[in-house]
């Protein structure tokens, strides 16, 4: 193992570019990371198959943001799978009564989406296993984050042993592969790596009460941290404020 392969972040495996027959199901939220972590499956020499989900979130600009960067990427496919997890509630991004904090707070927020990361990354392991996928790439963060605890390295660890043992294709030895290429990297560190890739983050929506348009509020806990990433970077944001 060479000193690059030393310093990859967790669950991250490269492939020669020349590989275009490897196939990865690609969670892409339209969000700023979810971009850059689609934009690196393409680097790997991935076939990219895109999942976004409607789950009764706040707004549906995300998924706008996501069907345009998937197809601008040239996506194998893009997919969006719906279902309500507003009927469970819990969460300010599912439940229309409870108010989005604009002010950061200690511990697990309220914008903490119960089993969110779960219930995606079964889709996807069901849709990688159709496809006969090779990987599973998600953009989930262990540092420049909202503190959720679906997005720690031993969280990913746990689901990727259950995923061995649960599918047909796990048993037999050539199951999917659970890739979060983010994971150890700080917001600035992840706008260096997309740009560097050429994403578009003007296409992007991270903010968690965007506007129809998709205009960010500026003030959530989202917003926040994805503007103190451009600011550590020294990129412009180019973010539409409302």
């Amino acid at each position: 193992m060479n000193q690059v392969d030393k310093d990859r972040p967790l669950f991250y495996q490269t492939v020669d570019s020349v590989m275009t027959e490897k196939k990865a199901v690609v969670l892409v939220s339209g969000g700023l990371d979810s971009a850059t972590v689609l934009a690196i499956a393409l680097a790997e020499g991935y076939q990219c198959y895109t999942l976004s989900f409607d789950y009764g979130q706040r707004h549906r600009a995300e998924l706008a943001a996501a069907e345009k960067l998937s197809h601008s990427s040239e996506a194998k496919a893009h997919r969006v799978i719906s279902f309500d997890m507003s009927v469970i509630g819990g969460s300010a991004l599912t439940d229309m009564d409870i108010k989005v904090p604009e002010q950061a707070s200690e511990g697990i927020p309220i914008t903490y989406v119960p089993a969110r990361n779960t219930v995606f990354l079964s889709f996807a392991l069901g849709y990688a296993e159709v496809i006969k996928a090779d990987a599973i790439f998600i953009g989930v963060n262990a540092v420049d984050y909202s503190g959720y605890p679906d997005c720690r390295p031993d969280y990913l660890a746990a689901y990727q042993a259950m995923a061995n043992t649960a599918t047909k294709a796990g048993v037999e030895g050539h199951g999917s592969i659970i890739h979060a290429p983010l994971l150890k990297m700080t917001k600035a560190e992840i706008i260096h790596q997309g740009a560097s890739l050429g994403v578009d983050y003007a296409q992007t929506v991270s903010c968690y009460q965007a506007n129809e348009s998709g205009k960010a509020c500026g003030e959530c806990d989202s917003c926040r941290l994805r503007a103190e990433g451009f600011e550590a970077a020294g990129v412009v944001d180019p973010t539409h404020y409302y």
